[in-house]
Order: structure tokens, then C-alpha cells, then sequence
């Protein structure tokens, strides 16, 4: 099976969000878009054998020389076959190039796959933000590229 990671475009992104089960809700193309706004951004989805199976959405939310890795995803039927690292690979590349100095992230208490990722890649704990359960904290990371 080949595994191609490429920009995209929103609908492409929305079709593999609507398969990632952890997520409360289904988000699709134009809740996107009203977030990343005008926002300098980047959409990617990875293609395994021409079918969408991984996604992640970026943009630069907080104008201080980061870019906010905002949403990812890997459905699950396709997890632990290196489909996030190579989109990863593809996000810090083109970030990098792109002049930034660090990347950000947030993700939830209860999304240990991810933070397991996170805390390989080398990202650091910044903040936490409460919630009513202890399993939704969020929890802020950065990386210097």
C-alpha cells in the first residue's frame, strides 16, 4: 500500500474527520473554515492506496512566531502504520520552511495516544487547562524546529 501525504483541501480533511471516533462530534468543512478565517494556514491529508485515511490542520493563531498544529487525525482502522509521523514529518518541513520558530499543539488528558506521540517527538508541556473532568483537561505542548 502506498502512503501519499499531500496538502488538501477542507471537504478532503472533513471526509477523514468524520471517521475518527474519539472526537465528541463530526467537524465538518465549514466549522473549519470559520476557525482558520483568514489565517495564514496549511491542510493536510495523507492517502493510503488513493484513500483518505489521515488529516491535519494548522494555522497561525497567535501571530508570536508559531504555527498552531490545530487539528489531527488518523481513522482508526489505519493507526500504528507510521500514517501520523509521516504527516507530521510534512507539517515540521513545511512550517520550518515557512520561517517559524516553534509549534503548538493541544490535545486532552484522555488522548494518550497522542500525547505518548507528542512526548516522543519531543514536545514540552506548557500549560494545562482545567475541566470539570480531570480526563478533558487540555493540555498545551510546544516544540522548537
Amino acid at each position: 500500500m502506498e502512503l501519499v501525504v499531500k496538502e488538501a483541501s477542507l471537504p478532503e480533511a472533513a471526509t477523514v474527520n468524520a471517521t475518527i471516533t474519539e472526537f465528541d462530534r463530526v467537524f465538518d468543512a465549514p466549522y473549519f473554515s470559520q476557525t482558520i478565517g483568514s489565517k495564514k494556514h496549511l491542510i493536510i491529508v495523507a492517502y493510503l492506496s488513493g484513500r483518505p485515511v489521515g488529516y491535519v490542520i494548522g494555522y497561525d493563531k497567535f501571530s508570536d512566531g508559531s504555527f498552531y498544529c490545530w487539528m489531527a487525525g488518523v481513522d482508526p482502522e489505519h493507526r500504528r502504520k507510521g500514517i501520523l509521523k509521516a504527516m507530521m514529518t510534512y507539517f515540521n518541513s513545511w512550517v520550518r520552511g515557512k520561517g517559524y520558530e516553534k509549534i503548538k499543539i493541544k490535545t486532552r488528558n484522555n488522548r494518550r495516544e497522542m500525547l505518548s506521540y507528542l512526548v516522543k517527538e519531543r514536545y514540552n508541556f506548557t500549560e494545562v487547562e482545567p475541566q470539570e473532568n480531570i480526563e478533558d483537561n487540555r493540555i498545551m505542548l510546544e516544540k522548537s524546529i
